[in-house]
């Protein structure tokens, strides 16, 4: 049997603001409409599927993206561009540093909704 993530949901108190703000810093195409979602494809066939919440049903998560070197400078350099604060952990704690864990590089920043996203070139645990 094969499993495989389809989408997963986000919550947002703008769905499509929120999708587009992803899609723009990953290099993603625009999000597309689908019934009350706002849905943002990546290139392993997953897409995060935004919908409206309200603030009491605001579920804050965490989103990691793998991504290549080449990429991770790309889309580095568009969270500094948009001025936007960073961190190499999950607590931001270490403030405006990326982290080179298992010989890689990661960075945390947070979107309009506070929840956290990140990019890594390598899985952690891999090795490096």
């Amino acid at each position: 049997m094969t499993v495989a993530l389809n989408h997963t949901i986000v919550h947002a108190r703008d769905p499509k603001g929120s999708a587009v703000f992803l899609a723009a810093i990953l290099g993603r195409p625009a999000p597309v409409r689908f019934g009350p979602f706002w849905a943002v494809a990546l290139d392993n066939g997953v897409t995060l599927d935004y919908i409206e919440a309200t603030e009491d049903e605001l579920i804050i998560e965490h989103y990691a993206f793998l991504v290549s070197e080449e990429e991770f400078d790309e889309v580095f350099a568009r969270i500094q561009d948009r001025g936007l604060p960073y961190w190499a952990d999950p607590g931001h704690r270490q403030a405006q540093h990326i982290n080179r864990h298992d010989g890689g590089r990661g960075v945390y920043w947070d979107d309009p909704n506070g929840h956290v996203l990140e990019i890594i070139t390598r899985p952690y645990g891999s090795g490096g």
